[in-house]
């Protein structure tokens, strides 16, 4: 059994995606001067901001940034809303996305932001003062050629409006490659609100493919239905996979006959909730992490897969539709089941490639049709798939060390070719 310690590591995503750095690190014999300009983010920022409240009470709100490596351009990472947030889960999500960006081979290096706040309990106007003030607080660190903010958890179109329109205000001009997964009308893209469900599909599409399956004989499990999970599911269910079960937060739902996803959309969309749906029978979403399935798509929180439950995981193919929602220690026991795992900073990265379309149709003010960008977004996903892999197997190592070795061989090629300034 696990240790206290090791159990708090196992929970720590900071710990989390230093153990795979230092293994992939270590089987690439990596120089330990660049290991160690890699192994810690450029710059981390702290503001601490003032927020008048509804009530006419003043709050303060604790917010983050840190930007992990500009070394292959500018920085690239979400904005989370969630009292959850510490320092170390936003420096893992920063080198996350450094990796993500480098294993489809987008010119980003990797960011994230994030504020401890309840956004659930806090009005429109407040949640809007409290976004420009950040936004103003980081001014002189983000923009177009230094570091690009999207959505991510309890963040969304409306909160990157009203950080476009702070920071264009600051500029005296309007400055619509500031931010991705804005409205489309003002600078949005075409296929971004789907690109990462889209992409968490295109990479089970391949697996499967790998694995001589096919989409009408292979259950899908995915816990999640947000963002990333509700669009793969509909994809999905409507490209012909047999979607069996959905877990939320409170609970979920499952179907051994497979669900009408579209028919649970609607009903989501009309009901705020998944349960009351008829289509399924109510199911325990710790449960169906380990109920018998082809693909299990984790597209919620991290660590949702860890030493206590991969030894009970029953899928052929875990997607992760998350970030690090798998630990570690619980990579060791997928490994030895020969579970095929296609780690999150391949299979979620449909929405950071989707964001880089929007940054490069900004800055030419000219706008793609969908089907551009779904095909874009496909030839990427795919070779990057493909070259994930193939240096899996050329090295003898599993998918998730494979991806951390192509992305760290990437960057650090381009730091030695830069050099260091000094």
């Amino acid at each position: 059994m696990a240790t206290a310690q090791t159990l708090e590591q196992e929970s720590n995503p900071w710990e989390q995606q230093a153990a795979r750095f230092n293994l992939a690190a270590e089987k690439l014999k990596l120089d330990a001067g660049l290991w160690r300009v890699l192994q810690q983010p450029n710059r981390e920022i702290i503001v601490h901001i003032p927020v008048a409240m509804d009530n006419g009470q003043l709050e303060v709100f604790t917010g983050y940034r840190v930007q992990h490596s500009i070394a292959r351009g500018p920085a690239k990472g979400g904005v989370r809303y969630s009292p959850d947030v510490t320092l170390d889960e936003v420096r893992a999500l920063a080198s996350w996305m450094t990796w993500k960006c480098a294993v489809v081979n987008i010119p980003f290096g990797g960011a994230k932001g994030g504020i401890i706040c309840d956004p659930k309990n806090m009005s429109r106007g407040e949640l809007e003062r409290m976004t420009r003030r950040y936004t103003s607080e980081l001014i002189e660190f983000i923009g177009p050629e230094k570091d690009v903010p999207a959505p991510d958890v309890n963040t969304n179109e409306q909160t990157m409006a009203w950080m476009m329109d702070t920071y264009s205000m600051h500029m005296r001009q309007t400055v619509t490659a500031v931010v991705t997964g804005k409205p489309l009308n003002m600078g949005g893209s075409r296929g971004r609100r789907e690109a990462t469900g889209r992409g968490v599909m295109i990479i089970c599409d391949e697996s499967i493919k790998k694995n001589n399956m096919t989409r009408e004989n292979t259950r899908v499990i995915i816990q999640g239905f947000g963002n990333v999970g509700s669009n793969a599911a509909v994809l999905m269910h409507k490209a012909g996979y047999k979607v069996v079960g959905i877990g939320e937060w409170d609970g979920g739902l499952y179907n051994s006959k497979g669900m009408d996803i579209a028919a649970l959309w609607e009903y989501r969309q009309k009901e705020g909730t998944i349960h009351g749906f008829k289509g399924a029978e109510r199911a325990d979403t710790e449960e169906l992490l380990i109920t018998d399935c082809e693909i299990l798509i984790p597209a919620a929180t991290e660590n949702v897969i860890n030493s206590g439950n991969a030894h009970k995981v029953k899928a052929k193919i875990l997607v992760e539709g998350a970030n690090g929602p798998t630990t570690a220690a619980a990579d060791d026991v997928l490994s030895d089941k020969h579970v095929f795992v296609m780690p999150d900073i391949l299979a979620n990265a449909g929405g950071v490639t989707a964001s880089y379309f929007e940054w490069v149709q900004d800055r030419q003010g000219y706008f793609w049709k969908e089907s551009v960008v779904n095909s874009q977004l496909e030839d990427i996903m795919v070779s990057s798939f493909e070259d994930v892999v193939r240096y899996a197997e050329a090295h003898q190592v599993n998918n998730r060390i494979a991806a951390y070795m192509l992305a760290i061989d990437r960057v650090a090629y381009t730091i030695k070719q830069r050099g260091i300034y000094a």
